[in-house]
């Protein structure tokens, strides 16, 4: 039957060359789209073919041969066969063995008509830049030999998909010239009834001390720090009147200072002391979160600058709702608005990178950002170890705008990007901030809200972020011209 359809094809064209030449005059076939994907191993092409300029008639057949062409390699791509009406019912009684050697379409002449085409072969490395041809074989006489008068379709340029990798800009601490760093604590020291005597044994005030001490102690056993100053500030709650509270919070402050001098040589140590007579900005936090019923009547009665007279103010809370509330503020609140609040001041030294690298993990907190920032410029930029100190410096230093910064660009790297929101909330306004909110709107794909943000910063005075904007700029544009 493969013979015969051959000869067959022959003799019309031979017999009828009049025919032959209307053929030539139609016979344009078109590559309306087109996408050349590498799929590892494998090269797929996709094409949707254009045959409306084609005609052909009823008994004839005519095979299409994609190729691909570069220099002397080449391969030939599955054939498709457009037949007319005859042909076409030849075509559908041979058999499925038959059918396999090329997909086959029956052509409406005069009308438009498309075909989608896809092949799939294995993929050499000849094939980046190489071109797709079409050999049309209206005589039967097969690809090869026709492979000279073949018709050039497009180019193929493989690209390798372009995966958006924002350039980000570290900004660099400042160097601290003293690392001054504080402790800081309450202590809650139980006095005899109108005392100001510390008693060590009494109460809860060995546990009190001994934090006190605690605190102390960590700093003065420290080799690397020297304590340069401790504050003291003692609290009393607003019960009873304002003169004696005066005398009790100066009083047991003085004699918090006294005990902590008599226990340690603070001769070149800063010692200050001071007190609050009545804690009544910490009363009102704690109103603030009861569940007091009478809540915003206490609130409006602490916060009403009317009377100046506290002991005045002190005793509308007593009167307030039949004395209840202020029973609860007794026995609840005002004993943890008795307390001393201290403040035990210091000095690190600096140290060296290698110092500093041995520290990281073992005591962050004695290094300043800048010497973390030293450490991670001995590991490779994205390095999980380049990573890793970032993290660790807003740990220590969670309120910094600039550990806030480069805990987000590391959050931007790894793909975290609700973590890098939560860290760019905690910087300033600043056009490194500005490069890492265009980098997060990369990695989403709104490549077009990032180049507005990016486009200023091209031009920024500062290298880093000029050099880095340009880089996603241009990462932008080819992943623009990728997916086109």
């Amino acid at each position: 039957m493969r013979h015969l359809f051959v000869y067959t094809f022959l003799w019309t064209f031979l017999i009828n060359p009049a025919l032959s030449a209307q053929q030539e005059e139609k016979t344009e076939i078109l590559v309306n789209e087109k996408t050349v994907t590498r799929i590892d191993s494998l090269l797929q092409i996709d094409m949707i073919i254009d045959i409306s300029g084609m005609t052909v008639s009823g008994n004839q057949s005519v095979v299409c041969t994609p190729l691909i062409e570069r220099g002397d390699s080449l391969v030939k791509l599955p054939s498709f066969m457009l037949n007319g009406r005859t042909r076409h019912i030849l075509y559908e009684r041979m058999s499925a063995k038959q059918q396999e050697q090329a997909k086959e379409y029956r052509r409406y002449n005069n009308t438009r008509q498309q075909i989608q085409y896809q092949a799939r072969i294995p993929f050499h490395k000849w094939m980046e830049k190489s071109e797709v041809y079409l050999v049309t074989d209206l005589c039967g006489c097969g690809w090869e030999s026709l492979a000279n008068k073949k018709s050039p379709l497009f180019p193929i340029r493989i690209a390798k998909p372009v995966v958006l990798q924002p350039s980000l800009a570290y900004r660099v601490p400042l160097v601290e010239t003293v690392k001054a760093r504080a402790l800081q604590g309450s202590a809650f020291l139980d006095f005899p009834v109108n005392k100001t005597v510390i008693y060590p044994d009494y109460r809860k005030n060995p546990r009190e001390l001994a934090a006190i001490r605690a605190t102390i102690d960590s700093v003065r056993l420290n080799k690397n720090a020297m304590i340069t100053k401790v504050c003291i500030k003692g609290y009393a709650s607003p019960e009873g009147s304002y003169a004696n509270n005066t005398r009790l919070a100066k009083g047991r402050s003085e004699a918090l200072l006294n005990y902590i001098r008599s226990l340690y040589d603070f001769s070149d140590v800063q010692m200050t002391v001071d007190y609050e007579p009545e804690d009544w900005e910490g009363l009102e936090r704690e109103v603030m979160v009861s569940d007091l019923a009478e809540k915003a009547d206490i609130l409006a009665i602490i916060r009403d600058p009317e009377p100046k007279d506290m002991d005045k103010k002190e005793w509308k809370l007593k009167q307030l709702a039949g004395g209840k509330p202020y029973q609860y503020l007794l026995r609840e609140i005002y004993p943890g608005l008795r307390h001393s609040d201290y403040t035990v001041g210091y000095t690190i030294r600096n140290f060296t990178v290698e110092e500093a690298k041995e520290l990281l993990y073992r005591d962050p907190a004695q290094l300043s950002l800048s010497e973390m920032f030293q450490v991670a410029q001995t590991y490779e930029s994205g390095s999980p170890e380049f990573n890793e100190v970032f993290e660790i410096a807003v740990r220590i230093y969670p309120n910094d705008p600039i550990s806030n910064l480069n805990a987000a660009n590391t959050a931007i790297r790894e793909g975290k990007a609700e973590e890098a929101l939560r860290y760019l909330d905690r910087t300033d306004d600043t056009p490194y901030r500005t490069l890492a909110q265009a980098s997060l709107l990369m990695l989403e794909g709104k490549t077009d809200e990032a180049k507005i943000l990016l486009t200023p910063l091209a031009d920024h005075a500062d290298t880093q972020i000029a050099e880095a904007a340009r880089d996603n700029l241009r990462q932008i544009q080819a992943y623009i011209e990728y997916n086109e």
